[in-house]
């Protein structure tokens, strides 16, 4: 597949007896993703299918899915564990100092003399209290994502912090 996708969800299990399922989404812009109408693919990122929201609704803050095509208990029990994509394409810019998940998982770390830190291998929390998950040589450690103390460079795929005395050392995890 030549498309550039980026996963917004996963199917947790079928819900009810007309075709619907639970997501457990993996976006901090659910109402955004799961809407009705919204084209997504669901499966595999190399052989997704292509699939509409034909109604959804929200419980427990989880999408409760009807994609069109998918009719019966069977045929969503069927996509369980699936993953569902969206095509890169379909962002909506993001607000200054706001940044895809996605976009960050992967980016190196720097403090602000070069040193590095280590890799982000995450990003946690509600979008007003991110913070990265970043892999160094002292293990993992957790670095709030806040403007006073994180400049990211997107297209360098690189970050640099300027915590606090301690913070790296406090929030270090073994």
């Amino acid at each position: 597949m030549n498309r550039d996708l980026i996963l917004v969800g996963r199917v947790a299990r079928a819900h009810g007896i007309k075709g619907q399922v639970i997501v457990n989404p993996e976006t901090d812009f659910a109402e955004q993703r799961f809407r009705r109408g919204q084209s997504l693919f669901v499966g595999a990122e190399d052989a997704p299918t292509a699939r509409q929201i034909r109604d959804v609704r929200f419980h427990q803050r989880r999408p409760v899915v009807w994609f069109e095509g998918v009719e019966t208990m069977n045929d969503a029990e069927a996509l369980a564990g699936a993953d569902i994509w969206v095509e890169a394409a379909a962002r909506d810019p993001l607000p200054d100092h706001t940044f895809y998940r996605h976009d960050l998982v992967g980016c190196d770390v720097v403090d602000r003399s070069g040193r590095p830190v280590g890799m982000v291998t995450a990003v946690e929390g509600a979008i007003e209290r991110s913070y990265l998950i970043v892999q160094g040589s002292r293990g993992e450690v957790m670095i709030p994502l806040r403007v006073e103390i994180v400049t990211v460079d997107l297209p360098a795929k690189r970050i640099t912090v300027d915590p606090p005395e301690g913070l790296l050392e406090v929030n270090e995890r073994p």
